[in-house]
């Protein structure tokens, strides 16, 4: 087997991907839009910000195995950063994201047609709105095609949000969940998924949303993400006999109903006690005074580099995201790393991790009340949090990226 891989700007799964495909030398090429050398002398040049930014276009890969396809996200990522809005803005903008994805698929595309014999390319591995004329160039030349989609299908994910907007119409401007998608937009995503052979999904949850009528003759592969290196040792104990101080719930991802939040502001205020305090760090998608409109009681923090996020976990007691629609939340695994048992819904693709009781708890989509009665049991068995975020870093421990990428790689190799 060898897999020609693309992804335009990469990210956790497709770099644990790149390390097993180079180890196992299955990798025929990886295609992304930029590729930086951490050695390159510009680097020096460059403001702290910016070297930071493209140091994340790093890919462990072998110079003569990466393909490149930059000009696109170049403009981008410049226009982003200096405030040109028109030329970024969703779908409509020459440099919007969905722009970017599409010249890059067409430019795979080519690639692909040239490079598929001496390359003895025989599978391709792409990404959901990325996918579609390489899977096309790819049928014609006889490739296997492998589609990730690492969050729920669109039309699930459509109903659920829109249900939304009926049950909690003053959340419209916070919604989030791709409700501004085009039609165009859409039908690349089923013309995606009806090319694919095999469907790599990073949780039941999404499996189960995939339309019958387009999977019943594929190959559906799950493979949960990994978790963050467990630190060194045990975390510090939390002083559980300082009972007077608040119990900290922490929600972190985007503030959005997609994930929740309204949910989640609703069961504080049906606890209503100085006992438990709310912390939410994420990107905002309406001003924070609407926020603050919805519910004021609750600590914001601002997004920061992941090393710091991981050090506000560790203040906190308890994580929840009572999520309505999401793929699997890498944040959940993040969490418990940190010692946090969980509140989760299985619409956050994190079931498997939920040892009830033990690791945290599992309670039904748009169900404030739920919310409000597990965290008062966290409020009335201080001393139990302790042990509960022990196993639940323990049990975080068991999704490793090893073993994502082995599960993946071992699945497609059969096919």
């Amino acid at each position: 087997m060898k897999v020609f891989i693309t992804h335009p700007s990469g990210n956790n799964f497709v770099r644990a991907l790149l390390v097993k495909l180079v180890n196992d030398e299955l990798l025929s090429e990886f295609g992304t839009a930029i590729a930086i050398d951490p050695n390159a002398f510009f680097l020096k040049l460059m403001p702290e910000g910016v070297r930071k930014e493209l140091l994340r276009r790093y890919f462990d890969v072998p110079p003569e195995l990466l393909w490149t396809h930059s000009f696109r996200e170049t403009c981008r990522m410049i226009f982003t950063k200096t405030g040109l809005n028109l030329l970024t803005r969703h779908e409509k903008g020459w440099a919007s994201v969905d722009a970017v994805y599409q010249s890059f698929d067409y430019a795979a595309a080519q690639h692909l047609m040239k490079i598929h014999r001496n390359k003895n390319v025989d599978t391709v591995y792409a990404y959901d709105d990325g996918a579609l004329n390489t899977f096309k160039a790819a049928k014609n030349l006889g490739i296997k095609c492998v589609y990730d989609l690492p969050i729920v299908y669109w039309e699930t994910n459509r109903k659920l949000i829109m249900e939304e907007a009926d049950r909690l119409p003053e959340w419209i401007p916070a919604l989030g969940g791709g409700m501004k998608d085009s039609e165009e937009k859409l039908n690349r995503k089923v013309q995606e998924l009806e090319l694919a052979d095999v469907v790599v999904c990073p949780s039941k949850f999404v499996i189960d949303s995939l339309p019958e009528k387009l999977v019943g003759n594929k190959q559906l592969i799950m493979a949960p993400f990994g978790s963050p290196k467990i630190l060194t040792g045990n975390l510090p104990v939390k002083n559980t006999s300082k009972t007077n101080k608040p119990l900290r719930v922490l929600f972190v991802g985007s503030m959005t109903q997609r994930k929740g939040l309204g949910d989640l502001f609703k069961a504080i205020e049906l606890i209503n006690s100085p006992a438990i305090e709310l912390v939410v760090m994420g990107s905002l998608l309406a001003p924070l005074e609407f926020y603050k409109k919805q519910f004021s009681d609750f600590t914001y923090e601002a997004g920061r580099p992941h090393d710091q996020v991981l050090e506000l976990m560790r203040s906190c007691d308890v994580f929840c995201l009572p999520s309505i629609a999401e793929g699997r939340a890498l944040v959940m695994q993040e969490a418990m790393s940190q010692g946090l048992p969980l509140i989760i819904t299985p619409n956050t693709g994190g079931s498997d991790l939920i040892i009830e009781g033990e690791t945290g708890f599992l309670v039904p989509i748009r169900s404030p009340e739920a919310i409000a009665d597990r965290l008062n049991w966290f409020l009335e068995n201080r001393n139990e949090i302790p042990q509960m975020g022990e196993k639940a870093r323990k049990h975080s421990a068991n999704y490793t990226w090893e073993n994502y990428a082995s599960t993946i790689v071992d699945f497609i190799s059969k096919c």
